[in-house]
């Protein structure tokens, strides 16, 4: 049976409060035999940590989002930094800045941004990092806080293939979601042709970015497949290599 592993789920999110246990119920039986859970602030970080004690396939990693940066105080650093020490924590994320929405100033986001990749290097885990209209400044920021000892991944790429050249550069692995399966999603699935096998990762990012053929519909770990079948296809390689792959470079990257 393939085996699959979601590196970028939010089973923390409300939208799975009504269903979660066949949610997970289906993800198992689509072969998804790991998930990453983010956390994007305190309390789906904290419910992130609680769920990968649930169930052993599921693993935390903590964070506070670029949305909410200007909320980001000393007591929320402390929380973070001790939840990031819970046995089931596998990375620091998701951090990053978003300049789509611009929820917090950029300037706190950045700000906040660098405490976490700060705080990934200290306790040597790898770290998940959003970018969202702010390829520039994540790539900067990035470049000028390295090296990272455990690495890191950024999640639902959507950048150049020049910025994943300089990303791959810094050790990160580049991670493709939903949106590489849309029918306009050239750029992406170009990108994506591009990454060297050992260093591409798999997600759904759910409940958001469904893909297709279930956009519409809220997104869950289940689909993760359709985005291994949507690389293989743009990579002109079979599906069972793409999975395996990803799910080797995921157990390599977060130690699962």
């Amino acid at each position: 049976m393939v085996e699959l592993i979601d590196s970028h789920a939010h089973l923390n999110d409300p939208a799975f409060a009504g269903d979660l246990d066949q949610v997970m119920a289906r993800l198992e039986q689509a072969g998804v035999v790991g998930l990453v859970n983010a956390g994007y602030d305190v309390p789906s970080s904290r419910l992130a940590v609680e769920q990968a004690h649930s169930r052993g396939y599921i693993y935390a990693a903590v964070a506070v989002h670029p949305h909410d940066a200007l909320n980001f105080d000393e007591e929320a650093a402390a929380i973070i930094r001790g939840l990031a020490r819970d046995s089931r924590v596998v990375a620091i994320g998701e951090t990053g800045l978003d300049y789509y929405r611009n929820l917090s100033p950029r300037r706190r986001q950045q700000e906040v941004f660098r405490w976490h990749l700060d705080l990934a290097r200290s306790l040597r885990l790898p770290v998940i990092i959003h970018d969202r209209d702010a390829h520039e400044d994540t790539l900067r920021i990035l470049q000028q806080a390295a090296p990272y000892p455990a690495g890191g991944v950024l999640h639902c790429f959507s950048g150049s293939w020049e910025m994943a050249r300089q990303c791959l550069d810094l050790g990160f692995y580049i991670s493709f979601a939903g949106p590489v399966t849309f029918k306009n999603a050239v750029k992406p699935r170009a990108v994506a042709a591009r990454i060297p096998l050992e260093r591409l990762l798999i997600e759904t990012d759910c409940p958001y970015l469904t893909p297709e053929p279930h956009r519409g519909q809220r997104n869950e770990p289940a689909y993760v497949g359709l985005v291994a079948a949507a690389l293989a296809s743009a990579r002109g390689q079979t599906v069972e290599e793409i999975t395996a792959a990803t799910t080797a470079n995921a157990r390599k990257l977060f130690g699962i």
